[in-house]
């Protein structure tokens, strides 16, 4: 086949855009997308576009929001498309198998790690998490198996020590988007090899939640700042003070010795320092907010609101 392709496209939050305008703007032709209905967002929790949804409007391309994928006349309108292949990023749902099989040539996915590390929702805050150094992308064949298919192609991004998820998710969303189109464009002129996945070094990045942003201090310090890095921009790390919850949005951390301290116990509060002892090492909280207050940096932060040295830490009131 040396046509350009008729691309069906699964998506749904920004991570995907990039993917999605790449192969608008390719020689392939979007024949539909698909994404998730409308769910409430922000603090007025109204319904709006989803990311991919905007971008399907903006470019005019046939749009379907199933509540669920498995509707025989869903299909039908699919199938009426004639796509090729079908291309997944960041969709938000296991595709059923008559799906899988709609396009000739099967579907394939934008998966943010380099597999068989990391399968699952959150490879990016997973990987932050762990102290992992570098991360990047996976062209991979969909199946019924989570993240499980062969691998197509690869490319490998750094993760800066101090790099936060929204940055390495916005690197890899447009690296992913530039190999998702290369991956077609061989294609189109024979097939591309495949190469399984060894399900023996798998590991698995489960979905992130709040409950994932509370700070141990008995860990190490480095180990902290990867949580605070990874939970950014959302859920963020977060401790408890004196009953009252403290957002951690930024911090440093080093090796040094805390006199034997406890850990979590405030070692300096004054001027832009807010030094906390951990298990190991130090953590500097750089820039921190209090529940429905605003993000402020370590110094404008403590003019407001007072920390006494000596104190400890601990769980809600």
């Amino acid at each position: 086949m040396h046509a350009p392709f008729r691309v069906l496209f699964f998506g749904t939050p920004a991570f995907a855009v990039p993917t999605l305008e790449a192969l608008l703007g390719s020689s392939h032709a979007v024949v539909g997308v698909v994404t998730q209905p409308d769910r409430p967002r922000g603090r007025g929790q109204l319904a709006t576009d989803g990311p991919v949804k905007a971008c399907a409007l903006a470019h005019a391309v046939p749009l379907f929001q199933p509540s669920t994928l498995k509707d025989a006349a869903l299909l039908d309108d699919l199938a009426a498309l004639r796509p090729d292949i079908g291309v997944v990023a960041a969709y938000g749902k296991i595709l059923p198998a008559a799906l899988l099989a709609l396009p000739p040539l099967g579907l394939l996915n934008v998966h943010a790690s380099l597999l068989p590390r990391w399968r699952g929702a959150a490879p990016i805050h997973r990987a932050i998490m762990a102290g992992d150094q570098s991360t990047g992308v996976t062209i991979m064949r969909v199946v019924q198996a989570l993240d499980a298919g062969a691998m197509l192609d690869q490319c490998t991004c750094p993760i800066p020590p101090d790099a936060t998820t929204d940055v390495i998710e916005r690197r890899l969303a447009t690296d992913g988007a530039a190999l998702m189109v290369s991956v077609l464009d061989r294609l189109r002129f024979g097939p591309v090899p495949e190469h399984p996945q060894d399900d023996a070094r798998a590991t698995y990045a489960h979905r992130i939640d709040r409950r994932d942003g509370l700070i141990d201090w008995t860990q190490p310090a480095s180990v902290i700042h990867d949580q605070i890095r990874a939970l950014h921009p959302w859920p963020h790390a977060s401790c408890w003070y004196q009953g009252r919850r403290l957002i951690v949005w930024a911090s440093t951390w080093t090796d040094e010795d805390s006199a034997g301290a406890v850990a979590g116990t405030i070692l300096e509060a004054s001027g832009d320092a807010f030094r906390v002892a951990t298990g190991r090492g130090t953590v500097r909280l750089t820039q921190l907010q209090t529940e429905g207050g605003r993000p402020l940096p370590t110094k404008d932060f403590l003019a407001g609101h007072p920390f006494v040295t000596g104190a400890v830490f601990g769980g809600p009131a």
